[in-house]
């Protein structure tokens, strides 16, 4: 029988997560209607060996032929599903009704991409709490005016994306990108608060500051006109260092979160300087979403962004499992 939803994983050498990835989709309450394909850019640890444990089609890409739009482009071609489902291979779906949760906006026949809720975990550093809290609200959203989404929890229709690939030479934000142009041609963009992933982050300040310096190359080509001035750094590395540092002390982890706080907020910062070198020009809402500090109020903000959420299906207790 075809797929109603074919889910599609990016992986390279995530031994340490994928197989607690693999036992949460394992246990989505439609499981029956999900296709699982990963495609692997040159994983030289135990994740291959980990997924051919599972119904998993594997599909290998060379390593120097990788780029974020290539690889979903792979996956998708192959993918027999109506619909295009995204995860990172360092995520866990929280809810056995996730995929059911992310596919009922698609009742709307002109929603063409739903992304789902992203929180963090204990050895989430602090800012990127900051950044989930801000990103990914506790309200769903099913007619969003910006073109934000996130590839690592995100569901397209499989009609659009065979008019519309991915672009391959993008350095990050392939999913920025297909939201704006599907945008424009007048399909909706929804958030559903109600699937929620954990999203582990184990990343260096280099690879941090690295990681905003490749998306802030892409983000200069969606938008040719945006600019990222040495001003513009040192504004939003001093003012969200002060919100995170103000909620920090609310929660009453401020001493031991102030220098990842400070290392954060400068890698960020500098990583997108560095990546600018034209200007662009960005929706004012999305730029706030992007870039800008949480406001200096509290009641927003979760101190645990994975408590119980009304309305989501059975808690998936995962045990025994890395990550």
């Amino acid at each position: 029988m075809m797929p109603l939803c074919s889910l599609i994983i990016r992986s390279y050498n995530e031994q340490k997560h994928i197989r607690r990835l693999l036992e949460g989709i394992k246990r989505q309450t439609i499981y029956l209607d999900i296709e699982i394909l990963l495609v692997d850019s040159g994983s030289d640890d135990d994740t291959l060996t980990i997924a051919q444990e599972y119904d998993v089609k594997i599909i290998n890409i060379k390593p120097e032929e990788f780029s974020f739009g290539r690889a979903l482009n792979c996956g998708c071609r192959e993918a027999r599903g109506g619909f295009l489902m995204f995860a990172s291979a360092h995520v866990y779906p929280l809810y056995t009704d996730w995929v059911d949760k992310m596919l009922q906006p698609f009742n709307d026949p002109k929603v063409a991409l739903v992304y789902g809720r992203q929180v963090g975990c204990e050895i989430s550093k602090y800012s990127e709490q900051q950044l989930f809290n801000k990103w990914f609200p506790a309200t769903s959203n099913y007619n969003q005016s910006i073109s934000f989404c996130n590839n690592a929890n995100c569901v397209i229709r499989k009609e659009l994306w065979e008019q519309q690939p991915y672009d391959e030479n993008l350095t990050g934000l392939e999913d920025l990108d297909w939201a704006e142009k599907i945008k424009r041609k007048e399909y909706k963009i929804a958030y559903e608060a109600l699937a929620p992933i954990v999203h582990v982050h184990e990343e260096t300040p280099l690879r941090v500051k690295n990681r905003y310096r490749r998306e802030a190359l892409a983000l200069k080509i969606i938008f040719p006109s945006e600019h990222f001035s040495f001003l513009n750094f040192l504004k939003l590395t001093l003012g969200n260092i002060c919100s995170d540092s103000f909620h920090a002390v609310h929660d009453r982890q401020f001493l031991k979160n102030f220098t990842s706080i400070v290392s954060f907020r400068f890698m960020q910062f500098w990583g997108t300087y560095l990546g600018y070198s034209q200007k662009n020009q960005l929706n004012e809402t999305l730029r706030k979403r992007l870039y800008y500090p949480n406001e200096l109020k509290r009641g927003s903000n979760k101190k645990d962004g994975q408590a119980p959420v009304p309305g989501a299906g059975e808690r998936i207790v995962y045990s025994g499992f890395e990550g």
